[in-house]
């Protein structure tokens, strides 16, 4: 009968996290020493205070409630049921107790002696991660280190299989060039191209007279800047080189080489000491290096789509980058560098839409084709954290034009926007249900309309108004010229500062959608319709943390940064004593972009809605700790913009 009840316990254990983890015969041990416990409802475990037991806990059935009294106010700050593990104090420290746990209804518990733990803790890493890293219920970390329940999480999962895609740790893997062949400002061309052709290589380095680098002549440039213009061998290598150059550090991790060549589309970039042109070169590395070093790359994607003239082309192309963003979630790649490659891939296709459309009707309109116009990301396309190809939110913005031009212009954008957007369909994007896109006449404006705009929407701040506002205020140029946005950006912070109390109606708005915190029992679900009991991730978790980040960006007038973990790691700045909730909310979005496109992949969604049941634990668990900040942003709002006084 003892062996009966053992194996239940041990079947029991190994469903959930951390015991999971454990190997058969460290399961058996942990099995052999557990104490079942039956609680009444209302009935204490251990209260705040109190020396940590010699045990932790397991729910077995029923729910444990953790709680904390504020100025006699009792609040719960963690529904355990089954499968939590709570009360590990004793395994971190020995410290007494910071909640109280109290049982929330009949509950049977497995109390687990901490020294059966010690070998274990010593042994796995996984186990001993999971418990720093906050998933268990009753630590302060469970609310204040996101970054190691995501180091946690890479750990949690099996790793897969390289396939050649690019995949990196920290440091780069891409082994640049060194020494470099250079020569000196003032030489002949003729003597740089010897010495390019004695040593094999491709490029040169230009540098002055303190050795810091100034330019690089590459293959390229003498074909098409000396032989082609049959300029004499005698000129100058600073006539003809290429200048400013990039540069990096040595200590440059991947990420940030690579995204560097792609978003300035170099081909050569120069490695210094201190990773600018003002100390002395150290090596070179070249976009063939990268290729090399990575296999197939977002590189082989855009260098692609930068060539394509067939709508077909592009749209494979786009399905292939859907692969590959599967393959980087898989692999917890860090998700701001997904969040980069994916925007630039759909920025090109952007671009190349519009190549394609002006070239088709420019001969038509020739007295305003060349009119400058900057075509706007807007919602998550703005903020560059559209992963999926779920619906679209975009805008023209061109400059205004005399009255006999005003109808023509109107057509001419209106039928570029048109064709943009029937590339962007054709790549696997949706409609937007609000028709909040450049084809619709209402978004495909000069700027002194859009100007009239948002006055509009500041000066009176309805609900109509505010929610465009929450859309078209996260607007980024993707394409055209990007000073139009930068004037548009201009006139809204001067009305913003003359009408402050903008603010206010914008905080009540970002105040609209409150924490999920009732995650496990009284997790916030659809009532009704098509996603009823399913999580909203979008309404309930990720529009929360972006109204709140834009809403204090705004508040410190700080514009040309969108992202809404890059807002959070920007306000961390400017508000030292709010650093660590305002990371903790970056690191927190981070997680729920994550998840919901995961979501999205795996049911060929939106992502945005999710059955609580097809989380595992660990993934609950993972949630349950980022629904905090919400909850301490928006107290953050509610005080500084004075909600409680501020009229309805």
């Amino acid at each position: 009968m003892a062996n009966v009840i053992v194996n239940r316990v041990k079947e029991f254990l190994k469903k959930y996290p951390p015991f999971n983890f454990l190997s058969d015969d460290f399961l058996q041990r942990v099995a052999n020493e557990v104490e079942l416990i039956y609680y009444e409802k209302g009935e204490f475990l251990f209260e705040k205070g109190d020396p940590a037991k010699k045990h932790f806990f397991v729910v077995r059935e029923g729910a444990i409630h953790l709680t904390e009294e504020v100025s006699g106010t009792s609040y719960t700050r963690e529904q355990c049921d089954e499968g939590d593990v709570f009360g590990v104090l004793a395994l971190l420290g020995k410290r007494p107790y910071i909640l109280t746990a109290q049982a929330y209804e009949d509950s049977l518990v497995y109390a687990i002696p901490v020294h059966v733990f010690d070998d274990i803790m010593q042994q796995n890493s996984r186990v001993s991660l999971y418990f720093a890293a906050g998933f268990a219920s009753g630590q302060v970390v469970v609310r204040t280190d996101l970054s190691q329940s995501q180091e946690a999480r890479k750990l949690f999962n099996s790793p897969a299989q390289d396939n050649g895609l690019m995949i990196f740790s920290g440091k780069s893997l891409v082994n640049f060039s060194a020494p470099v062949v250079t020569c000196l400002v003032g030489e002949t061309v003729l003597k740089a191209a010897q010495k390019m052709s004695s040593k094999g290589v491709g490029s040169i380095i230009v540098l002055d007279e303190d050795g810091l680098p100034r330019g690089i002549i590459t293959d390229k440039d003498l074909r098409n800047r000396v032989l082609a213009l049959g300029q004499p061998y005698d000129t100058k290598v600073d006539e003809i080189m290429s200048h400013p150059v990039r540069t990096t550090n040595r200590e440059a991790d991947f990420a940030h080489i690579y995204l560097t060549m792609i978003k300035h589309r170099l081909h050569h970039l120069l490695i210094t000491e201190d990773g600018t042109d003002q100390s002395s070169l150290v090596g070179i590395i070249s976009d063939h290096d990268i290729l090399l070093s990575q296999g197939n790359s977002p590189a082989v994607i855009i260098s692609a789509l930068q060539g394509s003239t067939e709508i077909k082309e592009i749209a494979k192309l786009r399905d292939q980058s859907e692969r590959l963003l599967s393959y980087y979630l898989e692999n917890e790649i860090s998700i701001d560098f997904v969040a980069d490659i994916i925007t630039e891939i759909n920025d090109i296709i952007v671009q190349r839409a519009i190549f394609l459309a002006k070239k088709k009707h420019d001969q038509s309109f020739r007295e305003v084709s060349e009119l400058k116009f900057c075509f706007v990301g807007l919602g998550s396309e703005g903020r560059g954290e559209q992963l999926l190809r779920t619906d679209l939110d975009n805008a023209i913005i061109y400059e205004d034009v005399p009255s006999h031009l005003t109808d023509k212009a109107a057509t001419y954008f209106h039928l570029i926007a048109r064709d943009v957007m029937d590339v962007l369909f054709a790549c696997g994007f949706q409609q937007c249900p609000g028709e909040m896109m450049a084809n619709n006449p209402e978004w495909c404006q000069p700027i002194s309309v859009w100007k009239r705009y948002f006055s509009a929407w500041i000066v009176q701040p309805d609900q109509e108004s505010l929610m465009r506002a929450t859309v078209f205020f996260d607007y980024r140029p993707v394409a055209g010229h990007a000073f139009l946005a930068r004037t548009l950006t201009e006139h809204i912070y001067s009305e913003i500062e003359r009408e402050k109390v903008f603010l206010n109606f914008f905080a009540k708005n970002a105040l609209l959608n409150p924490p999920p915190m009732g995650f496990f029992r009284n997790f916030i679900v659809e009532k009704s319709g098509e996603q009823r009991d399913k999580f909203d991730i979008k309404l309930r978790a990720m529009m929360p943390l972006a109204d709140a980040a834009r809403l204090l960006m705004l508040s410190h007038r700080v514009f040309g940064i969108n992202n809404t973990f890059k807002r959070f790691e920007k306000l961390a700045e400017l508000e030292p004593s709010n650093q660590e909730l305002y990371l903790e909310a970056g690191k927190a979005y981070e997680i729920f972009m994550r998840i919901r496109a995961i979501e999205g992949l795996k049911t060929q969604t939106s992502g945005r809605f999710i059955q609580p049941e097809s989380l595992g634990k660990l993934q609950r668990q993972l949630l349950k700790n980022a629904f905090f900040p919400i909850d301490e942003l928006q107290k953050i709002i509610r005080v500084r913009f004075q909600l409680d006084f501020f009229g309805s």
